[in-house]
């Protein structure tokens, strides 16, 4: 079982209405702030097709299904609301921190 960062009472309404997508335990659990995130196809209704990390995630780490899970978009703008700003862009999209905010990363 997973001990998230956030507690259930503690996730307030930031960003409704924007479907699932997929975060990091190194967010969700760990409380890292985003440091990389895209904006893919959506795989069904539910999905908007944000995929939200750390940064520091490997692929062995990513190899495994239990570091990371499907969230609410609202759930991790709780954990990072630099995201809020980025989350109207398009599929193709994709964003790095610097500083304290996602900008574009070129090329993407």
């Amino acid at each position: 079982m997973k001990s998230f960062k956030l507690a259930a009472h503690e996730i307030v309404a930031l960003a409704p209405g924007h479907g699932g997508c997929l975060a990091t335990d190194r967010i969700t659990v760990d409380g890292a702030p985003v440091g990389y995130c895209y904006r893919e196809a959506s795989s069904n209704k539910m999905d908007s097709g944000w995929r939200f990390f750390a940064g520091d995630e490997s692929e062995e780490y990513m190899g495994s299904s239990g570091n990371h899970g499907i969230y609410d978009i609202n759930t991790v703008a709780n954990y990072d609301q630099a995201i809020i700003p980025v989350l109207g862009a398009p599929q193709g999209s994709a964003f790095e921190r610097i500083g304290n905010k996602l900008v574009p990363v070129e090329g993407a």
